[in-house]
């Protein structure tokens, strides 16, 4: 801790040192990621999902009565008091369904939010969830039980179809999670999204927060909206007019019969790398949040 409180320190005198950013600076998710517990601040998020810290955050219990969070050793049960109680409604919701006790959890945030790392770009204001499609019938795992176990995938063809391991239980389940108004959207594969599509029968206005993207057969993804009252957070855009079927069956479509392949310009620049943040790119009160005790 007080190493990174010095390092701090160095980056606010750059411009007294003459030094730059980029021979300075340490990268933010070194920073965020040697971070072990929460700022004792009041729980806010800062910034935006893929660029932003969390003040306050809650860690999730280990166990409770309907859900385990997973993976215990990334220390990323960290999330923003709307998440931990998201979870525990949406964990006793699931405990109802056959087959089902509750939910095994996965990543949420670490301590202080922030880049991770290793993984995510999203994750970093304790306001995104990663949920195992894996039925949680045993809610007594041990700690070292929980490393080695791995979800199931629920995916056929590429993503472009369902498996025999999907059932009408990860509907109901994630049919709850998106009519919750906590919730802006949710993420699976985009064979999932098309079997919800054909197959609800009752109202469907949920199914506009559910989007396809890559991945997300071996869990499926929870964002919530920014808190009330969080002016520092930045929600993402809703998502478009519509129920979003016709997208994704476009999408399951392009996996069955890929288009051809966009010829490249000679003459177009080469792909920029991904720049790694620091800590003066972010929102100016992560600085804050790592500073607190």
């Amino acid at each position: 801790m007080f190493f990174h409180r010095v390092i701090i320190l160095l980056f606010c005198l750059i411009p007294v040192l003459g030094l730059s950013k980029a021979s300075a600076e340490p990268l933010a998710k070194e920073l965020f990621g040697a971070q072990k517990t929460a700022s004792r601040q009041k729980p806010a998020a800062y910034g935006s999902y893929a660029k932003g810290c969390a003040a306050g955050l809650e860690q999730l219990p280990e166990t409770g009565p309907t859900w385990q969070a997973m993976r215990l050793s990334r220390n990323r049960n960290w999330g923003h008091p709307d998440t931990i109680d998201f979870i525990r409604d949406l964990s006793g919701f699931a405990a109802g369904q056959r087959g089902w006790s509750g939910l095994y959890i996965g990543d949420i945030s670490q301590p202080r939010g922030g880049p991770m790392l290793t993984g995510h770009r999203s994750h970093q204001l304790g306001l995104d969830i990663d949920i195992w499609m894996l039925p949680a019938n045993n809610l007594r795992l041990t700690g070292s039980h929980r490393e080695k176990i791995s979800s199931v995938s629920l995916r056929r063809a590429e993503g472009a179809y369902v498996n025999s391991n999907w059932t009408a239980q990860h509907h109901a389940i994630i049919r709850e999670a998106a009519r919750d108004k906590r919730v802006a959207r949710i993420f699976v594969f985009p064979g999932a999204k098309v079997w919800m599509c054909n197959n609800e029968k009752g109202n469907r206005a949920y199914l506009r927060k559910i989007r396809p993207w890559w991945g997300h057969h071996y869990h499926f993804h929870v964002r919530l909206n920014c808190p009330k009252g969080s002016s520092g957070c930045a929600d993402q855009d809703a998502p478009p007019k519509g129920d979003g079927c016709a997208e994704a069956q476009e999408w399951v479509n392009n996996i069955l019969n890929p288009p051809p392949p966009k010829p490249r310009d000679p003459n177009a620049p080469p792909p920029k790398k991904r720049r790694e943040y620091v800590l003066s790119d972010l929102p100016k009160q992560c600085a804050s949040v790592l500073r607190s005790q």
